[in-house]
């Protein structure tokens, strides 16, 4: 564990940062280094990961607390998980924080009692799956979507009390959220600290609710929003709308909307990256002569020169006839591979002709009909 970084640190934070700045400060950086942005780049997501790691621990409650006082080694596999009370952790004495935890609600001797929890809340992030058209994913597009979503009661403001009356303090918690309790055992005395079951945590009652949220604070609404689809964008990647998720609990800031984009497949082509793959038919005399090939494009045809004695199976490069690179500049290319066909219904003439094209290249009838013969027989010459 010694060679972990400090989790604060990760984030750029303060060890006095409150939930609402350490989910602020992990939004920035995971845009800077988020595997969708970076794609192929090993080292922004093993930087990804390590956030995600510092935020899941900081931004709870329990684990943040028992971090702050073990570090790392809160949650060494070797002190039996991530929980250093659990299983055989706490100096050896086997299952006796399990039993602890049960006696006295899982905090004791001030290790990671609970939180308050009236404090802002950030809202939930959300997330929506467009499907587009590997045209608008090829050139951008802006689309309309519906989003259902909680937002702030327009009626109370958020604060869940009917309009006029205002939310008390809990004389059960004194506002604090919290109920803290003492019991004295054959190894000492012990603290426990429980959410207050009158406020539910919050430190605060509301006596007359609000009849549209009924208290809640927050109403279901469906949003409607455009998003813009920059041009380059693939299959699978994420669109991040900051402060278009849920909206947050006293004040606390709303979450985010991902928007995960799914391409339908093109009729044509296949896509590689920013380079488009095209196979397309050509004819026999256009591969043995050369001559001029047109080639469909996203956006309009052009024309290319094949050059004599072309083969079936060969690969020509376009540039820049590929997809525009996302969010940079240039294009990737085109790629197209061809395939000769051979005429399968000859005329009387067109045969005659390519009996002597045969002669030229010292083929004889008797030769082609020979080997045509013996196709499919044994070492005997019998089927």
């Amino acid at each position: 564990m010694a060679d972990k970084r400090d989790y604060y640190e990760i984030l750029g934070v303060s060890k006095t940062a409150t939930e609402s700045e350490i989910k602020s400060a992990f939004r920035k950086k995971a845009k800077e280094c988020h595997p969708d942005l970076n794609p192929g780049d090993k080292a922004k997501e093993a930087q990804f990961k390590e956030l995600n790691e510092a935020a899941e621990i900081l931004s709870d409650p329990d684990k943040r607390a028992k971090y702050d006082q073990f570090g790392h080694a809160a949650f060494d596999p070797s002190m039996g998980g991530q929980d250093p009370f659990a299983g055989g952790g706490f100096g050896g004495f086997g299952d006796f924080g399990d039993i602890l935890g049960q006696m006295f609600g899982g905090g004791f001797g001030g290790f990671g009692g609970g939180q308050t929890r009236n404090g802002p809340i950030p809202g939930d992030d959300l997330r929506y799956n467009l499907t587009i058209t590997f045209e608008e994913a090829a050139f951008g597009a802006e689309k309309e979507i519906t989003i259902p979503r909680e937002e702030t009661c327009e009626t109370c403001h958020g604060t869940g009390a009917k309009p006029g009356t205002e939310p008390v303090t809990c004389k059960t918690c004194n506002g604090t959220g919290q109920v803290r309790t003492q019991q004295s055992t054959i190894l000492g005395s012990f603290t426990s600290t429980r959410p207050c079951t009158a406020c539910h945590g919050t430190g605060k009652i509301i006596s007359d609710p609000c009849s549209d949220c009924r208290g809640a604070g927050r109403v279901r609404k469906n949003l409607k929003k455009k998003v813009k689809i920059p041009a380059g964008i693939d299959n699978g990647q994420s669109l991040c709308l900051r402060g278009m998720g849920s909206a947050g609990h006293r004040g606390g800031p709303n979450g985010d909307l991902y928007v995960t984009i799914s391409v339908r497949p093109h009729r044509q082509f296949v896509r590689k990256g920013f380079d488009l793959y095209l196979e397309i038919p050509i004819s026999y005399t256009t591969a043995a002569l050369g001559g001029s090939l047109t080639v469909p494009t996203l956006k309009e045809s052009v024309k290319y020169q094949v050059p004599a004695g072309t083969q079936t199976g060969s690969t020509f490069r376009l540039r820049d006839q590929g997809i525009q690179r996302l969010n940079a500049n240039g294009k990737g290319d085109l790629l197209v591979t061809v395939n000769i066909e051979v005429p399968k219904h000859l005329n009387d003439e067109q045969k005659k002709l390519l009996e002597q094209f045969a002669e030229t290249l010292g083929e004889s009838a008797e030769g082609r009909s020979s080997k045509k013969s013996s196709f499919g027989r044994g070492s005997n010459g019998k089927k």
